[in-house]
């Protein structure tokens, strides 16, 4: 890697990331190219999905993962490696380290999903849970380092790793030579400083676009300022790229590099993560669908052919129902409503018959008769409804309303 006279920072080049290429050859998967009909019917031009969610581990970290230890020295092999994360870079590099004969640690946070502990764990890495969120595991995992002589895997601040993420941008100049813009979930920049190194070398047209969560958007104020900085909280269902300060060294690539970072609502979010699975069949997870909220917000902003990398599809299956239906009901498809009615036999069926009248699908119901709030002869019922839309949502309430009863939430 090459180092800048100016602040002593280590750069990515080109030829970096064609290295990189060379060496996750059989080892990382070139992930599919898919076209979507209905992101390019909204955007007006064509929009294609690259599928790191499809990628062994389930996202695009093994690339860089795989790189950085195998650049190593023999020596520090020996020593093992340790990372700290709460999923996919816990994953990318457990496999790596299996893959090239090295032990490695990963530090996780206590409250990580069962599922990436027990992937994490079947990829042969030494598992070990501390603290309760990422920075009290980054500090562990570092203190360990420093005890042990273990070398720490960074997950986005290291030329190598950058170098290995940046052969997502290669494949996609190769898949799709007329790409004019490729839009990019972004946490810590690792990924989006990857792709853009080696897109703008090669095709400077190209306009590239990071995406960040409105609740955890570092880059915005950082690249405002200048220099990194770090958000006060980070608060989003998008754990991937939940990230409370850029990297040094990806944060200067992205400064030079690419065209614009953008922030997304969490609405935004769980309508991509439900228009992957409905439309395009693949599993997402909200980092991952980043990309695709960017493209619903504002589907006039995009230049075609575009590029919508998915970067990863862990998702725990019992968050990924919660946000199917924040995404529904973000889209009028899903309805959850309290109100009151006469405790007497046949009350609840007749309010069910109005809302069959109004072909409201209910999917819950819960009826509460002993809460002190009530009246003698009341009842409280909640009900969870799948409707089509916001002006089936508005009908529905019409309904009610003219049945006579009263909605209270």
């Amino acid at each position: 890697m090459n180092y800048s006279t100016a602040d002593s920072l280590p750069t990515v080049t080109p030829d970096d990331v064609r290295g990189a290429q060379k060496m996750l050859s059989g080892v990382a998967r070139v992930t599919a190219l898919e076209g979507s009909r209905h992101l390019s019917q909204l955007v007006g031009a064509p929009v294609h999905l690259k599928c790191e969610n499809l990628q062994r581990t389930g996202s695009f970290k093994l690339r860089g993962a795989y790189v950085r230890i195998a650049g190593l020295l023999p020596e520090e092999r020996a020593a093992g490696v340790v990372a700290a994360s709460a999923g996919n870079h816990a994953q990318g590099v457990a496999l790596a380290s299996a893959l090239l004969g090295v032990h490695s640690t990963v530090f996780m946070p206590k409250g990580a999903p069962l599922p990436k502990i027990s992937a994490t764990r079947e990829y042969g890495a030494d598992v070990r849970l501390h603290g309760q969120v990422v920075d009290e595991t980054l500090a562990a995992a570092q203190e360990y380092a420093a005890e042990t002589g273990a070398v720490f895997i960074h997950p986005f601040d290291h030329p190598d790793i950058i170098a290995g993420q940046g052969t997502v941008g290669l494949e996609i100049l190769e898949q799709c030579p007329d790409v004019r813009t490729i839009v990019v979930g972004t946490g810590g920049g690792g990924l989006v400083a990857g792709i853009a190194t080696v897109v703008k070398a090669l095709r400077p047209d190209v306009r590239v676009v990071g995406v960040q969560a409105e609740g955890a958007a570092a880059y915005p104020p950082s690249l405002a300022a200048g220099r990194p900085v770090a958000v006060e909280s980070a608060a989003t269902m998008a754990d991937g790229i939940r990230v409370g300060r850029p990297g040094d060294v990806p944060f200067r690539i992205v400064r030079e590099l690419v065209d614009e970072v953008r922030t997304v609502s969490e609405d935004a979010l769980s309508a991509a993560v439900l228009l992957c699975m409905e439309r395009a069949k693949l599993v997402v997870e909200p980092a991952g669908a980043s990309p695709v909220a960017a493209l619903l917000s504002d589907p006039g902003a995009f230049a075609g052919p575009v590029v919508a990398v998915l970067s990863g599809g862990n998702v725990d299956p019992v968050l990924l129902q919660r946000i199917l239906r924040h995404g529904m009901a973000a889209q009028g498809r899903y309805l959850a409503v309290r109100l009151r009615l006469t405790d007497r036999p046949g009350a609840l069926a007749t309010l069910l018959g109005v809302l069959s009248l109004v072909d409201a699908n209910v999917l819950d119901v819960s009826h509460v008769r002993t809460d002190p709030r009530l009246g003698l002869t009341e009842a409280e019922v909640e009900l969870h409804l799948e409707t089509k839309g916001p002006e089936h949502c508005a009908e529905v309430g019409h309904a009610l309303r003219e049945a006579g009863y009263t909605v209270i939430g």
